[in-house]
């Protein structure tokens, strides 16, 4: 039995008919950049985030990029972030001058240590992002306490949580703007780069419109320095049809998971704690475990396929080594990334595969 960490091609043929013909559908009528497809799914989006605004542009770091743009962060400014994320949350500080600030993660939930939040802001301090970390939904409240206490902007990075809920409420809707990535590889996935915003505020959705439009309210009357970062209309029709079966794919990803949660007993194997507030879509399933080499050596011998995500910290990559950080500032952060482990995880895996799994990891000794 072979495993991969990851098919996306198995998701695709369940659905390629519609694909297909929707595809055609859109080179018919030539509405490629933007268009009646992008608005088509950004009122979907919205429904479904049950946000009142929705607004897609062309990958997930553009979000962040837009969502900081739109709540004036500017040079000289600080944004708070946790250390252990994909780094494209962090790129998004820089592309707008600012400075990123790092705190450690949760021990035990992995999502950003809201107990670590407030001994990092200063007078320079203007917004936090809370990172929904493979999935699962952060503090969301306790952040927005803080948020509220010293008055900063609240951005969700919801790009690994599609449908994830806090409380019983969607993500994206509790921030300023939560922001998305669609990614191939992500729960809801385009076909190529894309991501998306919602927001609750219409001067911040009308703001975003004109920043991915090169400024532009009217066609070549440019109000302000903008960007070219609109959506494609093939990846807008594609994401309208993938959001039909997000739901359901969601939910085969929680029984998958379950499984994993409670019939995996090994002792060396760590499991991210799932409060009950929260409701993750598990984006990836990820372990830690003392020596994630020959773990990942182990399971790769009877034929399981692992991933890393994220084996190097934000503070210590080379790209941010002038703000002085070093190892030992973030230990949660740093043992998170030198030990984490990515079990597959994607809706179209099969029982018999998944118990394979299982099998495997309590194997391991």
């Amino acid at each position: 039995m072979n495993i991969p960490c990851l098919d996306i091609n198995k998701q695709y043929l369940s659905i390629k008919a519609e694909i297909l013909a929707k595809t055609e559908e859109v080179f018919d009528s030539n509405a490629f950049s933007g268009g009646p497809y992008v608005a088509a799914f950004e009122k979907d989006f919205a429904a479904f985030c049950e946000s009142k605004f929705s607004l897609g542009c062309n990958n997930g770091t553009t979000a962040l990029h837009l969502a900081l743009l739109a709540l004036g962060i500017k040079s000289g400014d600080e944004v708070i972030l946790p250390a252990n994320t994909f780094i494209a949350t962090a790129w998004a500080i820089s592309y707008v001058g600012a400075i990123p600030v790092f705190v450690d993660n949760d021990p035990n939930t992995w999502e950003i240590d809201v107990n670590q939040i407030e001994a990092k802001i200063t007078p320079k301090t203007k917004a936090i992002i809370g990172v929904h970390l493979y999935g699962q939904p952060f503090d969301i409240d306790a952040v927005r306490s803080i948020a509220e206490k010293h008055q900063l902007f609240v951005v969700e990075d919801a790009a690994q949580a599609q449908g994830a809920r806090y409380k019983g409420k969607p993500v994206g809707t509790f921030g300023d703007i939560g922001c998305f990535s669609f990614y191939p590889g992500k729960n809801l996935g385009a076909f190529g780069e894309a991501g998306g915003l919602t927001m609750q505020d219409e001067s911040y959705a009308k703001h975003i419109m004109r920043l991915r439009n090169h400024g532009m309210e009217q066609r070549y009357y440019h109000e302000e320095i903008g960007y070219n970062y609109r959506m494609d209309g093939l990846q807008g029709a594609i994401l309208s049809i993938k959001l039909k079966y997000l739901a359901n794919w969601n939910s085969r990803r929680k029984e998958i998971a379950q499984k994993y949660l409670s019939q995996i007993v090994n002792p060396l194997i760590t499991m991210q704690h799932q409060p009950e507030w929260s409701d993750s879509v598990f984006h990836l399933f990820v372990v830690t475990t003392p020596d994630r080499e020959n773990f990942a050596a182990f399971l790769a011998n009877n034929g399981i396929q692992v991933g890393y995500h994220y084996p190097v910290p934000c503070h210590l990559q080379n790209a941010y080594k002038s703000l002085g950080y070093s190892t030992g500032d973030f230990p949660n952060a740093e043992y998170l990334a030198a030990h984490c482990v990515s079990l597959p995880m994607f809706a179209e895996l099969t029982d018999e595969e998944v118990s394979h799994v299982i099998d495997i990891v309590n194997q391991y000794k």
